[in-house]
């Protein structure tokens, strides 16, 4: 089973698809590649050339795989899907790497998701008795064979009877002989939005897949939106009861990449307005600030503009270690985030530092650079959070540790603040996160977003009763071998 980051709350995945493009394989690696952020585990494309479905699928990175010409020519047509997967559940293996295609009696199709099922377990073991055979781990088959299953006779009727069974944050592309469809929850926890290409038509999970790509940003899907592209058109279907959307909140805090667009504004934005947002509520007297590269620099920069202090690098981000950095000795394991990171010497030494960074999971990591900090001579080290404390799970596509393993589920802030040994330690609140993202505070009614993490507000019950639990292998879950 993969072994997580959990310093960090990990990318969910990246979706990609065109429809009517002779380079439609070609564009798809691209948009992948913008998407790399999300998801770097195993990526895939499956390309449609007006008669057969091609499918190339690897572990590893985009740019290791698909721009080699002939790997591309393996994907030929004007229509494909792709996908750059971090698992969330099922475990790492090729079998698991979307998009996945089935040979259903309609017809192939071909299916890309981001997100999780909340249901899957209890899903699978009913289809499972009903003689359904599963080849993969994921809680995506569990989609395909609901569509299979369905005795419709419509693709868009048998899919909306497969989601009205379905429970959970997703986005999903799929591809049929004749379609090509975007399928937001009816929350909008997970994104997607709809890009257009001269007469091509795209779904990406961000804008920033579009502008790799050169394509003009149309809009968002709508949360509970399905959306059909069919010979050049595009129509839209709302199948389900009207809800008030509740995108991810992390999506604007961390996941999204600074230049895609959410809600009109670059995330840039949003990181930077919750930087001043937090100077505002917990400034101190301090020589420098200083940002965790690379997610903690937005809030940084809007800290210093708001608190009027010098902002420098006083940590510098290694970008050439890979996630599986070779470590054959216990001497090499133990340098841990110097690996990754290293401070300024000369910058941070006698100086009173207010560290930035965009939130706290367990702290292990930060404790670390804490540490380093002091060895390189810093005086103080006051650490600020763009965010609020975290101290409940995802369920909905996120990879992050169980509630007893959340610095903040049973710490206090003083408690915390001797755990990752700094000078002081203050988080953004609630109120505050919400008045730099949307200008107005939290309305306890109606939340403007899912922000369970912070505060236990589930959008969604958790129908498999988890119950902390990470799911991240159905199969081991709900009793069965994979022999």
């Amino acid at each position: 089973m993969k072994k997580s980051n959990f310093d960090k709350l990990s990318e969910e995945c990246g979706v990609f698809g065109i429809s009517n493009h002779e380079d439609a394989s070609a564009l798809v690696a691209l948009g992948l590649h913008a998407l790399q952020h999300r998801g770097q585990e195993g990526c895939g494309i499956v390309s449609f050339d007006g008669k057969n479905y091609h499918s190339e699928k690897r572990q590893g990175l985009v740019g290791d795989h698909f721009t080699d010409p002939e790997t591309l020519n393996k994907l030929p047509g004007h229509s494909a899907v792709g996908h750059n997967r971090y698992s969330t559940t099922g475990e790492t293996s090729l079998r698991n790497i979307q998009p996945f295609f089935a040979d259903l009696h309609m017809g192939g199709l071909s299916l890309a998701h981001n997100g999780n099922l909340t249901n899957a377990l209890y899903l699978r073991d009913n289809l499972v008795k009903d003689g359904a055979i599963f080849r993969t781990t994921s809680d995506t088959e569990t989609i395909v064979q609901l569509i299979a299953k369905s005795k419709r006779e419509r693709f868009i009727d048998k899919l909306i009877e497969a989601l009205f069974q379905i429970q959970g944050g997703y986005s999903l592309i799929l591809m049929t002989n004749k379609k090509l469809v975007g399928v937001r929850d009816p929350f909008g926890i997970r994104p997607l939005v709809i890009g257009k290409l001269k007469k091509s038509y795209i779904f990406a999970s961000e804008t920033c897949a579009l502008d790799i790509v050169g394509a003009e940003f149309v809009r968002e899907l709508e949360n509970g939106e399905i959306v059909v592209i069919e010979d050049g058109k595009l129509s839209s279907i709302k199948p389900f009861p009207k809800q008030k959307p509740r995108p991810c909140v992390f999506e604007y805090i961390y996941f999204a990449r600074p230049d895609s667009l959410i809600g009109g504004k670059c995330a840039y934005e949003y990181r930077k307005n919750l930087g001043r947002e937090l100077a505002k509520e917990t400034d101190l007297h301090a020589d420098l600030v200083v940002p965790v590269p690379d997610s903690g620099v937005p809030a940084a920069l809007g800290y210093a503009e708001q608190s009027k202090k010098k902002f420098e690098l006083g940590l510098i981000r290694n970008h050439y270690v890979g996630r599986t950095f070779i470590e054959p000795t216990q001497n090499i394991r133990s340098l841990g985030v110097k690996l990754k990171l290293s401070s300024t010497k000369t910058i941070v030494k006698n100086k009173s530092i207010i560290l930035i960074d965009d939130s706290l999971v367990r702290g292990t990591t930060c404790h670390k650079i804490i540490k380093m900090l002091y060895e390189a001579g810093a005086a103080e080290v006051h650490v600020r959070i763009a965010c609020p404390q975290i101290r409940f799970p995802d369920f909905y596509g996120v990879d992050m540790p169980t509630k007893e393993e959340l610095l903040a589920h049973e710490k206090n802030i003083d408690e915390m603040t001797r755990c990752i040994k700094a000078t002081s330690l203050n988080f953004l609140s609630l109120d505050g996160l919400y008045l730099a993202l949307v200008g107005e505070k939290r309305n306890v009614a109606y939340p403007q977003f899912s922000d369970h993490y912070f505060t236990g507000d589930y959008p969604i019950k958790l129908s498999d009763k988890l119950k902390g639990l990470k799911v991240r292998q159905l199969s081991l879950l709900s009793g069965k071998s994979n022999s």
